[in-house]
């Protein structure tokens, strides 16, 4: 079971900012920007290469649910980042499917 699994089912705590049928949102614990939520999806996908068609709309879903953190978190007209890390090389550590929604600071390119 991930660390993410364990927040869904409230198992350890974290500041949860949204939810819906699909997605949780919470606040990351190592934040890399003034406003930083993981959003997860609540199906427990390890990575984007393990999306197959059972699980169409899942990442819209999550983008849609960023839009409206962005939103509630008054980064919306500002701007923001989304971001998807997919696999060791590409930053993932924990293995399940969520994205991370930056912002409250400009964003430099490249990322790292």
């Amino acid at each position: 079971m991930t660390i993410f699994e364990k927040i869904i089912a409230r198992e350890i705590p974290a500041a949860i900012v949204y939810e819906d049928d699909s997605t949780i949102a919470f606040r990351d614990i190592d934040p890399q920007a003034p406003v930083h939520i993981v959003i997860a999806s609540k199906t427990p996908v390890p990575t984007l290469n393990d999306l197959d068609d059972s699980d169409a709309g899942l990442t819209e879903k999550m983008i849609a649910a960023a839009r409206q953190i962005a939103i509630s978190e008054n980064i919306d007209a500002s701007g923001y980042r989304i971001v998807f890390n997919c696999n060791k090389d590409g930053g993932q550590s924990v293995w399940h499917i969520h994205c991370h929604l930056l912002g409250g600071r400009p964003m430099k390119w490249p990322p790292g």
